[in-house]
């Protein structure tokens, strides 16, 4: 079967969500080479090229090990020849950024776009950082889409700027970009070349300093280039002829010309949508601001454009008022809605606005709280509890990224101190130096191979004394079951060397480690107890299926939900205040199971003290 965005029907209209726009523009553009590392808002861009270089073999992609590894297979590539794209979100970036400021003195030979998704309001991420700034900092061309169909048209444009410039692009996308959904035209999809040469240039191409002190001017010649393009780009717009001045990027440029439309002032106002945002396009900003009465930034995130436009003003003597990131204005905190920008413009240029009428749900019933959870059947639940077993609240409890942050919530209460992918085991050591207390740090499968390694390394090293829990589920659970280099994929077809993770472990010098399925609870509670006693870095392998990957596989045998006999149960309510698993729910003064939702695990039945829970019958009902 086809893959709908391999459809090649020019014009045809296709609903599509921002971030297959995205790749549907790379494959426009003839995109040979793509690779990444899952993340949310950015995770459906890498999805859709994992799903076609399946069905076609000129197209190479790959889940790396980390958004660094991504960036620099992509430069690989790109300094070939090839048409490359490197997908992440935000705080990856942050990962990849060690290459991607010195690729930027190199330049590339194809093309590499950089898409990055930032995700304001944090919906799930531990920040709002804000990415335009690395177009600054490392002097490259940064692109803004305002709409689906933008995030297609500025992806394929995208490939083509890289390759004139001879450097790589910054595709810069917000969550609502990402993961709207719009109304896509179609455009020919390019053929690709997925056959490269490199060209030995080394006094080009390896940055000692003497190559990068040559290199550096060449960068900022580009980039001077790359802001002539701007000033004449179709993505930089002046709309309007009034003395109200709007600047605006993204999806603020939505809300935007909606509140200038509702407004009925439609004749005094005009507008900057600012597209292809880095370098900032100076001639036609200075265009925009004469005749200018008053000038507002409307930018979701940081001060980015408003500094620019400062700047510009400032340059160029324009004595218009700019306002922008204030408190009662538009804030540096979370995303903004059109009632924000609304109310902004109301206050900034002094005219009345109609409020809207919100919704009457005085007769509505309150909405029940849906504090994220672990999914009912999860290792990690039966894992954090093995360890609360053993330790109790004595330990320190630093963590990592993935699902198993959800550790966090009551009851488990299992999560001190959180702040990137990685960090749980770097930091463990810290905490045990500084404190003598015992360190139990978890991480993740995924995480382990993209940011555990090189801290597990320095604190065997460096001898340290703490116990590591590696909570392995198969799978890159949270961001939608992506492989990772200790997944078998050969049930799909694909041809990688599985890597184990006990035997990366003894590798790089732990002399105690210990595997165990942590839904079998007595025997995980006594390893934790067996191995707590070790001294230096342990480490615990916890290791069992993610739930709602492992139902996806070939042969998957799904368990009998449990249920709970009334002739046994003294409402003790262990199982509910010990594991707080979705499956189970109060109905009336007793706790019930919810067969549809109860995958078999059997946790609740090995911890309940009256042994009241127990497997369904074949008919459904108690045994």
């Amino acid at each position: 079967m086809t893959h709908p965005l391999l459809t090649d029907t020019p014009d045809r209209k296709m609903l599509l969500l921002g971030n297959e726009a995205i790749a549907r523009g790379a494959l426009e553009a003839g995109v040979a080479f793509a690779s990444a590392y899952p993340g949310t808002p950015s995770s459906e861009i890498a999805l859709q090229f994992f799903s076609i270089a399946r069905e076609q073999n000129d197209l190479y992609f790959e889940y790396s090990a980390n958004e660094k590894v991504a960036l620099e297979m992509a430069a690989g590539a790109a300094m070939c020849g090839l048409r490359a794209i490197v997908s992440m979100k935000h705080v990856g970036l942050n990962v990849a950024s060690d290459a991607l400021l010195t690729l930027a003195y190199t330049g590339v030979k194809g093309a590499l776009v950089v898409a990055v998704a930032d995700d304001p309001f944090m919906y799930s991420s531990q920040n709002e950082q804000d990415s335009r700034y690395y177009a600054k900092l490392s002097s490259l061309p940064m692109l803004e889409p305002s709409s689906v169909q933008e995030a297609k048209d500025m992806t394929r444009y995208a490939f083509n700027l890289s390759e004139g410039l001879g450097m790589p692009v910054i595709l810069r996308t917000t969550t609502r970009i990402n993961h709207a959904s719009g109304v896509v035209s179609l455009g020919l999809l390019m053929l690709r070349s997925n056959s490269g040469v490199f060209h030995k240039d080394p006094f080009s191409y390896v940055c000692i300093p003497s190559v990068s002190r040559n290199l550096h001017p060449k960068l900022l010649k580009k980039s001077a280039k790359a802001a002539n393009i701007a000033n004449e780009s179709r993505w930089n717009v002046i709309q309007g002829r009034g003395s109200f001045g709007i600047v605006c990027n993204g999806v603020s440029y939505g809300y935007v010309a909606d509140a200038i439309t509702e407004s009925g002032y439609t004749d005094r106002f005009k507008v900057l949508r600012l597209g292809f945002s880095h370098p900032i396009p100076e001639n036609l900003v200075v265009k925009f601001l004469k005749n200018c009465e008053k000038v507002l930034i409307v930018e979701e995130g940081e001060p980015y454009l408003e500094e620019a436009i400062r700047v510009v003003a400032h340059k160029n003597g324009f004595g218009a008022p700019v306002f922008g990131k204030d408190e009662r204005l538009l804030s540096r905190l979370y995303e903004f809605d059109p009632a924000i920008v609304k109310n902004a413009i109301s206050s900034v240029f002094d005219l009345p606005f109609t409020s809207s009428v919100p919704i009457a749900t005085e007769d509505l019933p309150a909405a029940p709280p849906r504090p994220p959870n672990l999914c009912a059947g999860c290792p990690h639940r039966a894992a954090y509890l093995a360890v609360r077993e053993v330790f109790g609240d004595s330990a320190i409890y630093p963590t990592d990224i993935g699902c198993y942050t959800l550790g966090l919530h009551a009851p488990l209460n299992m999560g001190d101190f959180l702040i990137a992918m990685g960090a749980g085991l770097g930091s463990a050591g810290g905490f045990a130096r500084a404190t003598g207390k015992k360190v139990v740090a978890f991480i993740g499968d995924s995480t382990f191979f993209h940011s555990g390694l090189s801290p597990l390394a320095s604190s065997v090293y460096n001898r340290h004394d703490f116990l590591l829990v590696i909570l392995d589920n198969g799978t890159t659970g949270m961001t939608g079951h992506q492989p990772h280099p200790g997944v078998d994929v050969s049930h799909l077809g694909l041809d990688k060397t599985q890597i184990d993770i006990e035997s990366v472990v003894r590798g790089l010098g732990v002399k105690s480690v210990l595997t165990v399925n942590p839904l079998h609870f007595v025997k995980a509670a006594e390893a934790v107890k067996r191995i707590s006693t070790e001294p230096g870095v342990s480490v615990l392998i916890m290791k069992a299926p993610c739930p709602l990957y492992d139902k996806t596989l070939p042969g998957h045998k799904p368990g009998r939900p449990y249920t709970i006999r009334r002739d046994r149960c003294k409402n003790h309510r262990t199982c509910v205040n010990k594991t707080g698993c979705p499956a189970f729910h109060i109905e009336g003064d007793r706790v019930e199971i919810d067969p549809h939702r109860c995958t078999g695990c059997a946790l609740c039945a090995q911890i309940c003290p009256e042994k009241a829970i127990m497997p369904m019958s074949g008919k459904g009902s108690e045994p």
